[in-house]
């Protein structure tokens, strides 16, 4: 059935508004300061690659990067690691406040990151894991593990029990049943999951920065403090959100498949 103008506009229209600010950061990226507040450009007119070189020159930059994508990678293991088998458990068994429970997950979940904000600090203070990456990654997973149990429940729970039984009966033990055999079945669920727990822990900043100080200092810290003697470094700014954002789109090239069918199978 072929697509309607009318249709066809709004699309159009959809996507210019979703392009344009990003187009406008990259367009600042690769001007000059003087450009960027003196003048109002479509393109720039003295093309410069200066403010990507200070990001790979600059230890504070491109350290910056690293102690983010290592908080974000150990988030993503540990939240998978630990809602798996707690989704699976909801999924297949009933037991004395199951519901309570899985409602009581999804609350914190629903809590703004400020309200654990000041535990999380007096007691990663006190255990010597203040300005760590575990520290941001740990901090993470209170909100993530519950979205991530809520949304492997649904996949798993559209999987049938009786191939549990069967593979039993085969003499499989559960591990080696759980893993050859179960997480095959819900990829598309591992991916999505996936995808939102690496989104949340990328774009989080309150924890991150406020758990952190100098070793483990994330991207989007150092974003906040690029404000000098001669005011705000735009074109800086401006590319390092660039790069910030080129994470984000790898992560959804590889699950775009698996983010698809959980979308359509799943329960998000």
């Amino acid at each position: 059935m072929p697509m309607s103008k009318t249709k066809a506009f709004g699309i159009t229209l959809y996507i210019l508004f979703v392009l344009v600010p990003i187009y406008w950061l990259l367009n600042m990226s690769f001007k000059t300061n003087e450009e960027i507040t003196g003048e109002l450009s479509f393109w720039p007119k003295e093309f410069t690659l200066e403010n990507y070189t200070v990001i790979f020159t600059d230890p504070s930059w491109y350290m910056g990067y690293f102690n983010s994508m290592t908080y974000v990678g150990m988030n993503v293991v540990i939240t998978l690691l630990v809602a798996l088998p707690a989704a699976y458990a909801f999924s297949r068994y009933k037991f004395l406040g199951d519901k309570q429970m899985f409602f009581w997950l999804l609350t914190n979940r629903m809590a703004p990151p400020a309200v654990f904000l000041l535990p999380f600090f007096q007691l990663y203070s006190s255990v010597g894991l203040f300005d760590t990456h575990i520290a941001v990654a740990l901090a993470h997973c209170l909100f993530n593990v519950p979205l991530a149990v809520w949304i492997l429940e649904g996949f798993m729970s559209g999987v049938p029990r009786e191939i549990d039984e069967t593979a039993y009966i085969d003499g499989y033990s559960f591990p080696r049943f759980f893993v050859r055999i179960f997480l095959p079945m819900i990829r598309s669920g591992i991916g999505v999951t996936a995808f939102f727990a690496f989104m949340f822990s990328w774009v989080e900043l309150l924890l991150a920065r406020t758990l952190t100080s100098v070793e483990a200092k994330p991207i989007a810290a150092i974003m906040t403090r690029t404000i000098g003697a001669t005011g705000v470094d735009w074109g800086v700014l401006a590319a390092a959100g660039v790069l910030t954002i080129l994470p984000g789109l790898l992560v959804i090239w590889f699950v775009r498949n698996h983010v698809a069918k959980g979308f359509a199978l799943g329960r998000v």
